[in-house]
C-alpha cells in the first residue's frame, strides 16, 4: 500500500558464546611457538609463517627455536588438513633442517615418511620446494639415506626433476646425489666407523676376539683406494695403543705392510703410515724390524715433503724410532737426515720442529753423530725455535741445546751465535719443564769457562740464586746449574759463598771482590778497572803469567826513528838538502803519529789484567823451596813461612792493631791509580791477603788446600793431614788451619781453642 511504512525485519542476534575476531601480534619467539598448538588454522598459519621468517635470519635463531620446542609441533603441522597451514609449516621445516641439531631431532621424530608423502603431483609447488629442501639436508646422514630409500623416496624425487620450479629441481638433484653415494665403496666409511669405535676398550677386545686385526691388515695389504688404506692404517694405529695389541700386530708382520704403503704416492696414506709407525715403535721389536726392513730411509725422505702434515708425521715417526735406539739413530744419519732436519729447524712449523729437535737429541747421545749435527750448523739453526712461544718447541729445543753443548765446539758455537741470552732468559720460564731443561743446558755449558763467564755477565747466577731460594721452583737441576757456574768461576764462587775447596783452582785472572750478597751481581775485573779510585776495600788480583812483549830491538827494526837515521847519515857537516829532506820526513812522521793516534782511539785494545812479576817470582821460589819437601806437613809449613815473609813477617798477636797494612794498601791504590792491586805487590798483608796468597801459590805447585772467608777480614786456609800409620792403615785425615800471621807454619787442628782464636777477633 502506497505511503505505508513497512516494518524492517530484524537481523538475527549473534550467539552469546561467539568471540569477536582478535588480531594477534607478537615480537617474542616464545609466544609464537606457543601459538603452534592453537586449534585455529589462521593462528597456525601465521605462526608458521613467522617462524619461517625468523629461522631464515640465521643458525642462531634456528638454535633458539629448537630450544623453545618448535620442531615437534612443526613436524605434525606438515600433515595438517589446511593447505595454508601445511604450506607454511613446510617452509619453516625446510629452513630449519639445515641445522645439525634440528636434523638429529627430526630423525628421532621420524619426519621422513611425512615429508615423502607430500611429494605427490597434486601438492602445492611451494610444498615441493621446501619438502625437497628438507630431504636434501637430511640425506647427508647415512641413516637418513637408508630411510629415504626404504620409504621409496627416490621415485618421487626423480619425477620432480621435471618440475617447472628451479628450486625444486635443485633440491631434488642434491638429495639424489647424496643418496647415490650409498652405492659407492662402503669400506672407507665402515673403517671410519671402526676407527671411532676403537676408542672404547671393550670394542677393541671384541675386534681382537673376532679376528678383526687380520681383516684390518688385509685392507692394508690388498690394493684398494687410498681412502680405504688410509682409514685401515688409522684403525691399526688406534688398536696399537695397547701394548698387547702391538705385540700381536708385530707377530703378523704389520711393519712390512706399512713400509710397502710408503711406496704409494698418496699424501694421506703417508701421513697415516707415519702416525702408525710412531705408535708401533713403542714396541722394541717393531723398532728394530722397521730398521731391518729398510723402512727408516723412506720416512727420512718424507721430511722433504711440501705438505706440513706429512713432514710432521714423518718427524714424529723418526722421533719414536730413535728414542733409546742407537742403531735406528745411526740409520737416520746414514739416510742423511741431519741436513734435512737442520733445515727444518730454520723454517718449519712448531709441531715439526719439536719432533725434529727430539730426533736430534736422541742422535746426539752418540759422540760421532753429535759432532756431525754440530757440523751441519744445528746450533745457529736453533736460535729461531728458542724464541718460540710454543712450550713443546721450547722443551725439545732446550733439551737439544743441552745435548749438543757437551762438545767444546758446540759451546763455542752457541756463544758465538748469540744463543746464550736466549738460554739464560728461559731460566725465568714459568713452565717447570722448560726451566728444568734450561738449567740442565746451563750446567752443561758451564763446563766451558768462557761460556760460564758470559752467562754470569747475562745474569744467570742471580736468576739461579733466586730460583734456589724458592721452595716451589727449586730443583736438583737448578742446584746443579748454580754449582757448575760457580765451579767454573772461582772468583764469583768465593765472593758468593766465601769458600773454595782444594779442587777450586785460582788460575791467573782470579780476584777477590769481597763478600757479595745473594742475588746481587758480582762485577767483573774489567768493570772494576773502569771505576774511579775509591775508599772501598781493594780488589786483590792474581796473574803470574808473563805477557808477550816486543823487545826494543824488534821495534827499532820494524819502525826506525829519526835520530837513528840521522846517526847513520851523520849529523855534522850534513848538506842543506839533507836538512830539507829531514824536515820533510819529520812532517811525514808527525802525520803518521797523528793517524796512528786516531786509529788507536777508534780501535781500543780490550782490557787485560797487568802482569804481576812479584807473584811470578814467588811461584818460582815456592817451586824451589816447598816442592822438594817429603812430608805434606813440611810443605805446608814451608809455604806458610814463604807467604809470611813476603807479606811483612810475623805479627805479634798483641800488637797486630799496630801493623800498618791498611796504610800500605791505600798507598798502593794511589800509586797504581786503581782499585785493583796485584797480590805480589802487597808487602804488608793481613789475614785475608796472606790466605789468598797461600791458596794461589798452593794451587800452582800442586799442594791441596781450601780458602775460607770469615768475619771482619779474617780468612784462613784449611788442609787435610793424616797421622803416621801405626796399625797397618791410615786413619781418617784431620782438618788443620795454617797459621800465616803469628806463628808461621803452625798447623792448628780445627775446633781447638788456638784455631778458633785465629779465626775470630
Amino acid at each position: 500500500m502506497m505511503g505505508k511504512k513497512v516494518k524492517k525485519e530484524a537481523e538475527p542476534a549473534a550467539p552469546r558464546d561467539a568471540f569477536d575476531p582478535l588480531p594477534i601480534e607478537s615480537k617474542k619467539a616464545e609466544t609464537v611457538v606457543l601459538m603452534l598448538d592453537s586449534p585455529e588454522e589462521e593462528v597456525l598459519a601465521k605462526a608458521c609463517e613467522a617462524i619461517h621468517r625468523f629461522a631464515e635470519k640465521g643458525d642462531e635463531n634456528r638454535n633458539s627455536l629448537l630450544a623453545l620446542g618448535a620442531v615437534e609441533p612443526l613436524t605434525r603441522l606438515i600433515s595438517h588438513e589446511d593447505k595454508t597451514v601445511r604450506r607454511n609449516a613446510f617452509m619453516a621445516v625446510g629452513v630449519m633442517a639445515s641445522n645439525n641439531d634440528v636434523r638429529r631431532l627430526m630423525k628421532k621424530l621420524n619426519i621422513i615418511p611425512s615429508v615423502i608423502s607430500k611429494l605427490s603431483p597434486e601438492e602445492d609447488i611451494i610444498v615441493h620446494e621446501f619438502a625437497t629442501l628438507c630431504l636434501a639436508s637430511l640425506s647427508v646422514d647415512f641413516t637418513c639415506k637408508v630411510q629415504i630409500y626404504e620409504q621409496n623416496g627416490l621415485e618421487p624425487l626423480l619425477r620432480l626433476l621435471s618440475s617447472p620450479d628451479p628450486d625444486v629441481k635443485k633440491n631434488s638433484v642434491e638429495c639424489i646425489f647424496n643418496l647415490v653415494q650409498e652405492f659407492s665403496d662402503l669400506h672407507a666409511d665402515a673403517l671410519r666407523v671402526i676407527f671411532n669405535c676403537l676408542e672404547d676398550t671393550e670394542s677393541v677386545k671384541l675386534i681382537q676376539g673376532n679376528g678383526g686385526l687380520e681383516k684390518l691388515l688385509q685392507f692394508v695389504i690388498t690394493p684398494t683406494t687410498p681412502e680405504v688404506q688410509t682409514n685401515a692404517v688409522k684403525a691399526i694405529a688406534r688398536v696399537a695403543e695397547s701394548s698387547e695389541t702391538r705385540k700381536l700386530l708385530h707377530e703378523q708382520n704389520v711393519e712390512k705392510a706399512l713400509i710397502d704403503l710408503l711406496a704409494t704416492e698418496n699424501k694421506s696414506v703417508h701421513t697415516a703410515v707415519c702416525q702408525a709407525v710412531a705408535v708401533l715403535s713403542k714396541n722394541q721389536s717393531s723398532m728394530d724390524t722397521f730398521r731391518l726392513l729398510n723402512g727408516i730411509k723412506p720416512i727420512v725422505q718424507l721430511l722433504n715433503s711440501q705438505e706440513n702434515g706429512v713432514k710432521e708425521a714423518a718427524a714424529q715417526a723418526l722421533s719414536s724410532l730413535s728414542s733409546g735406539n742407537p742403531l735406528n739413530a745411526q740409520a737416520i744419519s746414514e739416510a742423511e737426515g741431519e741436513k734435512l732436519m737442520v733445515q727444518i729447524l730454520k723454517d718449519c712449523c712448531s709441531g715439526t720442529v719439536s719432533h725434529v729437535a727430539a730426533i736430534l737429541t736422541n742422535m746426539a747421545s752418540q759422540e760421532a753423530l753429535r759432532c756431525s749435527i754440530i757440523t751441519h750448523r744445528a746450533i745457529p739453526a736453533l736460535l729461531e725455535p728458542l724464541q718460540s712461544t710454543e712450550q713443546h718447541t721450547l722443551i725439545s729445543t732446550t733439551q737439544l741445546v743441552a745435548a749438543l753443548t757437551c762438545e767444546t765446539e758446540g759451546r763455542a758455537e752457541l756463544r758465538d751465535a748469540g744463543g746464550l741470552p736466549l738460554l739464560v732468559k728461559m731460566l725465568q720460564s714459568n713452565n717447570t719443564e722448560i726451566c728444568r731443561n734450561a738449567c740442565w743446558a746451563v750446567s752443561v755449558c758451564a763446563n766451558d769457562e768462557p761460556t760460564a763467564t758470559e752467562m754470569c755477565k747475562l745474569g744467570a747466577l742471580e736468576i739461579l740464586q733466586e730460583i734456589n731460594c724458592s721452595l716451589n721452583r727449586r730443583s736438583k737441576f737448578s742446584e746443579v746449574a748454580l754449582q757448575r757456574l760457580l765451579d767454573s768461576n772461582p772468583s764469583i764462587k768465593y765472593s758468593l759463598t766465601g769458600w773454595l775447596s782444594h779442587t777450586d783452582i785460582t788460575a791467573d785472572g782470579f780476584y777477590d771482590p769481597g763478600q757479595a750478597r745473594v742475588g746481587h751481581r758480582v762485577p767483573t775485573l774489567e768493570d772494576i778497572a773502569k771505576q774511579v779510585i775509591n775508599q772501598h776495600r781493594a780488589i786483590i788480583a792474581v796473574n803470574g803469567k808473563p805477557q808477550d812483549q816486543e823487545t826494543a830491538e824488534d821495534r827499532q827494526q820494524e819502525s826506525p826513528t829519526e835520530p837513528q837515521t840521522s846517526s847513520v847519515l851523520g849529523s855534522k857537516g850534513s848538506s842543506r838538502a839533507s836538512k830539507v829532506k829531514g824536515k820533510g820526513r819529520q812532517e811525514e812522521e808527525k802525520q803518521k803519529d797523528e793517524d796512528e793516534s786516531k786509529a788507536s782511539v777508534s780501535e781500543e785494545k780490550p782490557w787485560s789484567l797487568p802482569y804481576d812479576a812479584d807473584f811470578h817470582n814467588l811461584i818460582s821460589e815456592a817451586a824451589k823451596t816447598v816442592v822438594p819437601k817429603n812430608e805434606k806437613a813440611e810443605m805446608y809449613t814451608a809455604l806458610a813461612k814463604l807467604v809470611c815473609n813476603a807479606m811483612g813477617g810475623l805479627v805479634d798477636i798483641e800488637e797486630q792493631h799496630n801493623f800498618p797494612w791498611e796504610l800500605h794498601i791505600s798507598e798502593l791504590k794511589i800509586e797504581l791509580q786503581s782499585n785493583i792491586i796485584p797480590i805480589g805487590m802487597i808487602k804488608k798483608g793481613t789475614y785475608y791477603h796472606r790466605a789468598l796468597l797461600f791458596k794461589a801459590l798452593a794451587d800452582r805447585i800442586g799442594v791441596n788446600c781450601s780458602l775460607v772467608r770469615g768475619d771482619y777480614n779474617r780468612t784462613w786456609n784449611e788442609v787435610l793431614l793424616s797421622s803416621p800409620r801405626k796399625t797397618g792403615f791410615y786413619p781418617q785425615p784431620q782438618c788443620y788451619i795454617v797459621d800465616l800471621m803469628h806463628e808461621p807454619g803452625n798447623l792448628m787442628k780445627c775446633g781447638t781453642p788456638a784455631a778458633i782464636q785465629y779465626q775470630t777477633i
